[in-house]
């Protein structure tokens, strides 16, 4: 009889797990439900308040989630009057995982792939916070990006190695690439696969001349 008690306890005990997984499962369902609902409300909401700011916003096939913005280099840098177009994209997960930031007209900076434009996400994913939205990206976070480069996780070794060694040249790099990658017509005309054009401009400055 013991023995018969001893397996039906050990049953009762298995059953009991069971359904503890089971309704384990279902709550991480509906969870992760709420998330991905909450989380399509908050992109909606954070890019109807950036369609709404005065920055130039371009949806791409009117998705929230990808998208491009004129962005201006923040005054008293080597950056100032430079005009970008800035590539976003953002997960399923946003705000909780970090938008996709990249470049499309040149930028000569050590935390930016020159050729890919993309913002290195290590640096992103240090001051990236859900409390941030898309406005905080163009008024507080590249700016600072810009103005305070980490030349110790570089993307761009060229630029980090020059910004140690002879911060001098480095501003006057950055401000020669301003002039010939970052005007309002570059920007506007940056498109995805631009490397090749910009390789022929890096190759023949007079040729831009004589284009514009």
């Amino acid at each position: 009889m013991n023995h018969q008690h001893g397996e039906e306890q050990h049953l009762m005990t298995q059953m009991q797990q069971e359904m503890v997984l089971i309704v384990g499962f279902g709550l991480l369902w509906i969870a992760s439900d709420i998330y991905a609902g909450q989380g399509k409300r908050r992109i909606e909401t954070d890019v109807m308040k950036l369609l709404m700011s005065d920055y130039d916003v371009s949806l791409v096939n009117d998705s929230m989630q990808e998208f491009y913005v004129r962005f201006h280099g923040p005054e008293e840098t080597p950056f100032a009057n430079g005009v970008w177009k800035i590539h976003v994209e953002l997960p399923d997960q946003y705000p909780y995982k970090s938008p996709s930031i990249g470049f499309m007209n040149k930028i000569f900076h050590p935390n930016i792939d020159e050729l890919s434009g993309s913002v290195c996400l290590d640096v992103i994913n240090q001051t990236w916070s859900p409390m941030f939205d898309m406005i905080n990206i163009f008024e507080v976070f590249l700016p600072q990006l810009l103005r305070y480069p980490n030349p110790n996780d570089p993307l761009n070794g060229e630029a980090a190695a020059l910004l140690m060694r002879h911060p001098k040249e480095y501003d006057t790099k950055v401000k020669e690439y301003v002039q010939r990658f970052a005007t309002k017509e570059a920007a506007d005309a940056a498109v995805d696969g631009q490397e090749d054009d910009d390789d022929e401009e890096m190759s023949d400055v007079g040729s831009i001349t004589d284009d514009e």
